[in-house]
C-alpha cells in the first residue's frame, strides 16, 4: 500500500471513530434531551444536600432487563403480594421475597408480617397512618388522634389532613427530637393514640426517643388503644446494618408498622420504598373483595410498579447484608469526618447521634447552589442553616474539596 493511500485510510478510520464518539455523546436524536442528560451528570458530582445514594448498582440490571424483553411488556403489581394467588402479569413472587428478606432486619417474624413495595416513603407513611387509623377504629370503635413532632417530615402532617384525622403537633427540642413531656401534656387519654415516630427528622436528622415516649404512653392506663408507626425513610435503610439495629426493631421498640425508602440508602434510581406491619394490623383492615385480582385489596394503591420489586430483589442478590453493612459503616465514618473538617476551620456545625446529616451555618449562595444544599432556619443555631446528607457517593475527597472551597470563598468572615 502506498504511503499516501495508507494515510488516507488512517484518516478515514479516525474520522469514523470521531463520528462514532460524537454519536455516542449525542445519546439520542433529541438535542434538548441530550443537553439535559449532560447537565444531570455534572450536577450529580456535587449533589450533597439531599438523601439520595448516587452510586447506582443497577447498570447490569438494566442490561438484563433489556435483553430479557421485559422492556416491551406491561407488568402491573395490582393486588396483594402476600396473600392469595399472584396476579399473572406481575412480579408478586419477587415482591414477596423482598418483604420476607427485610422483615427480620426490622424485627418482624416471617409468619407475622405483611408488606409491600411502595411508590415512595410518603406512600409508606400513608399506609402507616391509614392502617393505623383503621386498626384503632376496628379495635375501639373510636376515632384516633394522630401525634407527630413538629420537625418530622411534612408528609405526615399532609397525610393526616388528607385522611381527615385529628392531628396534634408535638414540640421538638432544638436538635429536632420530640419532647416527651410535651407529648405527655398533649395526650387525650380518652381516645386511641396513633403516634408517628421520626426516625430521622427532615432537616436535622433527629431520632425520636421511642423508649422514653413509649413509657409515657404506657403510664396512661386509660388510653383505649395505641398504634405506633415509624417514619424511617432514610435511617431505616442503614441502621439495620449498623450496631444500632435495635432502634428499628419491631420487637424492641414495639412499633406496629414502619416505612423505609428504596431510593435513599439502597440506591434505587427512582422513588420507591417498603412498608411493613404485623399480621394483626393487616387482619384489622377493611376487606375490599376484588374478584378480578386475587381476592382482596386492603392496601391503598391499585396499580403498582412491578419493576421496583425486581430492583430490590436484584440488589439483595448483588449487594446484600455484607455490602450494605460496609456502606453503612462508610457513611457514618464520612459523617464524622465532615463534622471534624468543619470544626477544624471553625465553621459552626452540628450532628445528631446515629445521624448521617450534618447541619451547619449556611454558606454563601454560590456554594449552596453548586452543592445543591438544602436550606433551613433556626434561631437556636444562629439563623440561616444548610445541611449535607452524607450518602455513599460523598467520599472524603469530595468532603475535602467542599471544605476547601468553603474556606476559600468565605475567607475569615465566619
Amino acid at each position: 500500500m502506498k504511503k499516501s493511500t495508507h494515510l488516507q485510510h488512517l484518516a478515514a478510520c479516525l474520522l469514523l471513530l470521531a463520528s462514532a464518539q460524537a454519536a455516542m455523546a449525542q445519546y439520542s436524536e433529541y438535542p434538548k434531551l441530550n443537553e439535559w442528560a449532560d447537565r444531570m451528570k455534572v450536577a450529580q458530582q456535587t449533589y450533597f444536600g439531599y438523601p439520595v445514594n448516587e452510586k447506582s448498582e443497577l447498570k447490569d440490571f438494566y442490561e438484563w432487563y433489556t435483553k430479557s424483553g421485559l422492556d416491551v411488556i406491561n407488568l402491573n403489581n395490582a393486588g396483594d403480594p402476600m396473600t392469595g394467588e399472584p396476579f399473572k402479569m406481575s412480579s408478586h413472587p419477587f415482591e414477596r421475597e423482598v418483604i420476607n428478606y427485610f422483615a427480620p432486619l426490622y424485627g418482624f417474624d416471617i409468619d407475622n408480617v405483611w408488606g409491600l413495595v411502595t411508590h415512595s416513603g410518603t406512600d409508606g407513611n400513608n399506609h402507616g397512618i391509614y392502617f393505623g387509623a383503621n386498626y384503632l377504629k376496628n379495635k375501639t370503635h373510636m376515632e384516633p388522634v394522630v401525634y407527630v413532632s413538629d420537625e418530622a417530615h411534612y408528609s405526615n402532617m399532609r397525610l393526616a389532613h388528607l385522611q381527615n384525622l385529628d392531628l396534634r403537633l408535638i414540640k421538638s427540642d432544638k436538635m429536632g427530637r420530640m419532647i416527651p413531656e410535651e407529648l405527655d401534656k398533649a395526650l387525650d387519654v380518652t381516645r386511641p393514640v396513633l403516634i408517628i415516630y421520626a426516625m430521622g427528622s427532615t432537616f436535622k436528622g433527629a431520632i425520636d426517643d421511642m423508649e422514653t415516649i413509649n413509657a409515657i404512653i404506657d403510664k396512661h392506663k386509660k388510653i383505649p388503644a395505641v398504634y405506633r408507626h415509624v417514619d424511617a425513610a432514610l435511617f431505616g435503610g442503614y441502621l439495620p446494618f449498623s450496631e444500632h439495629k435495635k432502634m428499628v426493631n419491631h420487637k424492641a421498640m414495639r412499633f406496629e408498622s414502619i416505612a423505609i425508602s428504596g431510593h435513599k440508602f439502597f440506591g434505587i434510581d427512582s422513588p420507591c420504598g417498603l412498608f411493613l406491619c404485623t399480621r394483626e394490623v393487616y387482619d384489622n383492615q377493611d376487606n375490599f373483595n376484588v374478584t378480578y385480582l386475587n381476592g382482596n385489596m386492603k392496601m391503598i394503591n391499585c396499580s403498582r410498579d412491578a419493576i421496583q420489586p425486581l430492583k430490590f430483589w436484584w440488589l439483595i442478590q448483588k449487594v446484600g447484608e455484607k455490602g450494605w453493612t460496609e456502606q453503612a459503616k462508610r457513611i457514618m465514618e464520612n459523617t464524622k469526618y465532615l463534622k471534624q473538617q468543619l470544626d477544624k476551620i471553625g465553621w459552626p456545625a452540628w450532628v445528631n447521634t446515629y445521624s448521617n446529616t450534618v447541619f451547619f451555618r449556611r454558606p454563601p449562595a454560590e456554594i449552596v447552589k453548586k452543592y445543591t444544599l438544602a436550606q433551613g432556619h433556626d434561631d437556636n443555631f444562629g439563623g440561616d442553616l444548610a445541611h449535607i446528607v452524607v450518602m455513599q457517593h460523598i467520599t472524603k475527597d469530595k468532603i475535602d474539596g467542599f471544605v476547601a472551597e468553603l474556606t476559600s470563598i468565605s475567607g475569615k468572615n465566619f
